[in-house]
């Protein structure tokens, strides 16, 4: 039986590139691009890529990306995007939990709760990190954003959800947020790519940030620090808060 998330993204690339959450790629890959230091010589690996929008803008700027998502799809747009503008990049579809690369890339990202934070168990959830930092090289840096704990212990998700529609073709309803999981569960209703309606029970995992901290400690991370992601506009001077409903994550090996 699919998962939710694996059934939304069947027929869904086009839809995927109108939801409000694509619009700041340029400016979280400028943030990379500061992490990385413009150094072009860096292996960047994008985990849960989708459509592709930053592995593409990476690319266009002049870095060599590998770009890994679940959903063929998705793949086949990020193709398709890449090929128009005669960009070459390694795009594979892959399960972030099985990823088998070993020591191969200075940086890897998970932006937009690419993979991470998705799956149905804490487990399966700490593969994916566990995954990512086999990928990386010593030293190797790895970013990512995840769903902030605290934000919805001082906020309704469903009054965020509802403000922040947008012209996103995703509508969630019955949200609602466990307490002793830290998941949120709601019934997603969408529309995919042929007009098809959805009706999706999804649930995610919200992370609070001793968790993110002990969970890459596990993991041999050396430095790790958490920030405020604001879409599009990620910067390590954003403290986080429970104002924010992501929370942005630099770690070090």
């Amino acid at each position: 039986m699919k998962q939710w998330y694996e059934s939304l993204f069947d027929n869904y690339a086009f839809q995927y590139d109108r939801e409000v959450f694509t619009r700041g790629t340029l400016g979280e890959c400028d943030f990379i691009e500061k992490e990385i230091l413009f150094d072009k010589k860096v292996r960047i690996l994008d985990i849960g890529c989708g459509t592709g929008r930053h592995s593409i803008e990476l690319t266009r700027r002049g870095y060599r990306v590998t770009g890994v998502d679940l959903s063929e799809s998705l793949l086949n747009r990020a193709k398709e995007k890449a090929q128009e503008e005669s960009l070459v990049i390694d795009f594979q579809q892959q399960d972030a939990r099985e990823m088998s690369f070993r020591n191969e890339f200075d940086v890897a990202i998970m932006l937009c709760e690419g993979a991470f934070s998705l799956m149905e168990t804490d487990e399966m959830n700490f593969r994916i990190l566990q995954n990512a930092a086999h990928a990386l090289k010593d030293n190797g840096k790895l970013i990512f954003t995840t769903l902030n704990g605290l934000f919805p212990l001082f906020h309704s998700v469903k009054d965020f959800m509802d403000a922040n529609q947008g012209e996103g073709k995703a509508v969630p309803e019955n949200i609602t947020f466990d307490l002793m999981t830290f998941r949120e569960h709601n019934t997603l209703l969408v529309k995919d790519d042929a007009g098809n309606e959805k009706q999706l029970e999804c649930n995610e995992r919200y992370y609070a940030p001793p968790e993110i901290t002990w969970l890459l400690k596990s993991l041999d991370f050396k430095k790790i620090d958490i920030f405020g992601a604001k879409l599009g506009a990620f910067s390590r001077s954003d403290r986080l808060t429970t104002e924010d409903f992501e929370m942005l994550v630099v770690a070090q090996k």
